[in-house]
Parts: structure tokens; C-alpha cells; sequence
């Protein structure tokens, strides 16, 4: 695994038909900053509104993976997801004129072929990955078994079994960018004959053809070309493990062990891994420090901002996400001056300083840059915001912000305040730096 975020040094395009709507589809990649992710933008639509590829906005898992965010969806982004995190491009925008990625051969190879004519460059942050803390398993209702244990390294084995048990198959395989190339991208999409006309008469596979798809009829395997690997089809159960697991939005460190997968069961256990994930930032006491990404301590913050006892909202930062992201965290006890008046026998933090706690975390991300270290952070307004539920003491403040707009020493940004996993204020705020 690379150390450094990655995206693309140029913009490549492919065009096609899609698998399940037929339709016809021209797909851009195009190079984003760190900290970026991987996003959808729907050029066809009013406004061109992009999608987060991310769990949260997984809407439906029926023999594809679709992401709907407001009125914008996009169908099947697993195997563009797969050749994207397979070749560890963890930065791009995925421009698309259509609802449905080109389905090409049916493999992700066509992709990793236009991520590496697009070139790859390192943008010289840290990659923020998860390294699986405790094992997790899952029974799902289709029968599918769904475990991952801490690795070192990422780590698929899978054993796919037809109907019937029929064309029982077990591949296993660490996940690199080589590795995933050679022998998972291309291993083409599959269908068992009895499962055609259902498909047909839900409204899917309207681009399937024998061109783009492997048939299984009995013993028999139909498809343009003959097999590319005896064991093509667990291959391709891999592939999509590695695309829908994307959507977690971080590189792993763990070994998954599937049997009887989709993209159901790879959801949930993408779902599980992000609450792992999420329980163990809400329980990261101040001495501990998390792995991956930017972190800073107390006495770094000091140094960027000039705040100081009792106004400093920020005991450290978690991450740094290229120059946009930000979460730090305040640990909150009852000593804190402003619960002794705020309120007597019923503490609760004030709202206005769960807004200055995100405009300060915000500071530091302005405060990183040459010649802003030790400006004062002034509010110049703060729009849409919200308090949905009391801080009390005992609470872990988690603060998030978000860069939107940053023209030299003033900023727009969105931040949130989160305590376990719900959040508790946000706002959309305008503020700049000032000499101290």
C-alpha cells in the first residue's frame, strides 16, 4: 500500500452502453486535490450535481450497487469503484453523461486500462486507511458468510457457489495494485441462465449481451470470448468485494474470508466495518493516537492558533485531509468553566462555542498554510445552523469542517459537532484570519 493519496495526472474518457439500463454513456475521469474522494458528477443533469461514493448513499444492492444523493443517482459503480481502489487512486471526479457506467467487457479492465493511460500521481499526503481492529462476522439471509480479521495487509478469499452448488470455485489473493490488475480486473460479469428472465422482468440487464457478460447454462459456459481464468467467476465475486468495500471511503488493512457473497452481503459488511471504524474514534482517548492521516496534539494546535485556556475548544486533531478536511476533538469534563453557569445542576455546553470549536478547527486548516501561523480566526457570519442535541460533560466532542471556499485569508466552510456517531449542532460558516 502506497504511504500517499493518489489521483490520476490527467483526464481520460471511454464511452459505451450500459449493462442494466442500455443506455448510451460516455465516462470521464478526471484528476481531484487530496481529501477529495472518489465522486460521481451527472453532466446531464440540471446543475451537474455530484454523489459521494460513499455508504451512506447506497440505495439499492440488486445484482448492482446504486448511490443516490437528493435527486442524482448512478447505477453499477462497482466496477469503476474496483479499478479506482484496486490501483489505489483514492482522489477522483467520475464525470458521467448517463445514470450507468459503460459496462465495456463486463470486467474492471477496461478501466484500469484508462486509469493508467490517464497516468497516476502522488499528491504527497497521507492516505488515511483503517486496519481492522477485531474480527467481524456475518450470517446475511441469502446464506452468504461474511467475516474480516485484522491483517496487516488487504486480503481477499472467496469461494463462490452456483445453484445447486453447482460451479463451486475458492480464489485468494492480497490486494495490490499489480496483483489486482493481472488477475481480478479482468474477470468478466456473470449470469446463470435461470436467473435471465426475472432479470429481464424487473427491468435489468437491458444492455446484457453475450459481448459484455458470461451466461452459464448447465455445464455450459456462453459468453464472446472463452474463459479467462478457470475460476473467472469468484474472481469477479472479488472484484466487486473490492469495489462495494470503496464505499467505505478509506484503504483497508484486513482479510476478508466470503462465501456465497454479492453485493447485499458485501453492503453489510461495509456497514459493519465503518461502525468498527466509527466506535473506535468516538472511544480515542487524548493519549492514543489513531492511525493514518494528520494527527496533532495539543501543543501543536497551540503553535497554529493563539487561543488559549479557557477559550481553546480544540484538544487535538485526528486528521488532515489534504487542504479541505478537518476533524479534531474536545474532551469534555465537568471542570470546563462554562458548565459552572451554563447551566447550575443542569450543564450543558453552549451552542455559540460548539460554533467557535468548529471555526477554530477551521482556523487550523487556514493556519497551516506559509505566513498564517498565529492570526486570529473572526467570524464574519454563520448560516443554516443547527442544534439538534445537548453536550453535556462526560461527552467526546468530535469536530468536523470541511473547506468549501478559500480566497487567501478568508473561507466558507461546513462543520458539524458529532458525539456517538450522531450529530449534535451544525453550520455553514464564513470567517477569516487576521494578524493577532
Amino acid at each position: 500500500m502506497t504511504p500517499n493519496q493518489q489521483t490520476l495526472a490527467r483526464s481520460a474518457s471511454l464511452s459505451g452502453s450500459s449493462l442494466h439500463t442500455g443506455e448510451k454513456v460516455t465516462l470521464t475521469l478526471h484528476p481531484a486535490p487530496p481529501g477529495h474522494g472518489r465522486k460521481f458528477r451527472r453532466k446531464d443533469l440540471p446543475d451537474q450535481p455530484t454523489i459521494d461514493a460513499r455508504i451512506d448513499h447506497v440505495k439499492t444492492v440488486e445484482r448492482a450497487t446504486t448511490i443516490v444523493e437528493g435527486n442524482a443517482k448512478v447505477h453499477t459503480v462497482e466496477h469503476v469503484l474496483a479499478a479506482l481502489s484496486g490501483l489505489e487512486i483514492d482522489n477522483a471526479l467520475i464525470e458521467m453523461d448517463a445514470s450507468e457506467p459503460p459496462i465495456c467487457d463486463g470486467s474492471a479492465a477496461p478501466f484500469a486500462e484508462l486509469i493508467r493511460s490517464a497516468g497516476i500521481t502522488d499528491q504527497a499526503v497521507p492516505r488515511p486507511y483503517w486496519e481492522i481492529s477485531e474480527p467481524i462476522h456475518l450470517e446475511t439471509k441469502s446464506g452468504a458468510l461474511m467475516t474480516i480479521v485484522p491483517d496487516s495487509k488487504f486480503r481477499i478469499s472467496c469461494t463462490q457457489v452456483g445453484p445447486e452448488g453447482r460451479h463451486t470455485q475458492f480464489f485468494s489473493t492480497e490486494i495490490t495494485p499489480a496483483l489486482f490488475e493481472k488477475e481480478i480486473a479482468p474477470a468478466r460479469t456473470f449470469v446463470f441462465y435461470e436467473d435471465v428472465k426475472p432479470l429481464m422482468d424487473k427491468g435489468l440487464i437491458k444492455g446484457g449481451s453475450l459481448e459484455n457478460a458470461l451466461v452459464v447454462r448447465g455445464e455450459q459456459v456462453l459468453g464472446k470470448e472463452p474463459l479467462r481464468f478457470k475460476d473467472e467467476f469468484v474472481r469477479h465475486k472479488i472484484l466487486d468485494i473490492v469495489g462495494d468495500l470503496a464505499l467505505f471511503g478509506r484503504a483497508l488493512k484486513g482479510h476478508v474470508i466470503a462465501v456465497k457473497p454479492g453485493h447485499g452481503p458485501n453492503h453489510e459488511l461495509a456497514t459493519a466495518i465503518a461502525k468498527q471504524h466509527a466506535k473506535a474514534m468516538a472511544m480515542v482517548p487524548p493519549s492514543v493516537t489513531p492511525k493514518g492521516g494528520e494527527v496533532m496534539d495539543v501543543t501543536d494546535i497551540m503553535k497554529l492558533l493563539p487561543h488559549r485556556f479557557p477559550f481553546l475548544m480544540v484538544d487535538r486533531v485526528l486528521s488532515i485531509e489534504g487542504d479541505n478536511k478537518c476533524t479534531g476533538v474536545k474532551l469534555l469534563t465537568y471542570n470546563e468553566p462554562f458548565f459552572q453557569g451554563h447551566f447550575p445542576g443542569h450543564p450543558v455546553m453552549p451552542g455559540v462555542l460548539q460554533l467557535e470549536a468548529m471555526a477554530q478547527v477551521g482556523s487550523i486548516l487556514l493556519c497551516r498554510k506559509p505566513g498564517y501561523a498565529g492570526k486570529i480566526g473572526y467570524f464574519m457570519s454563520a448560516d443554516s445552523v443547527k442544534f439538534r442535541k445537548v453536550v453535556v460533560p462526560g461527552d467526546t466532542l468530535f469536530i468536523e469542517v470541511e473547506m468549501t471556499q478559500n480566497k487567501r485569508a478568508i473561507a466558507k466552510a461546513k462543520g458539524r459537532c458529532i458525539v456517538n456517531n450522531e450529530v449534535v449542532s451544525e453550520a455553514e460558516m464564513l470567517f477569516g484570519l487576521v494578524d493577532a
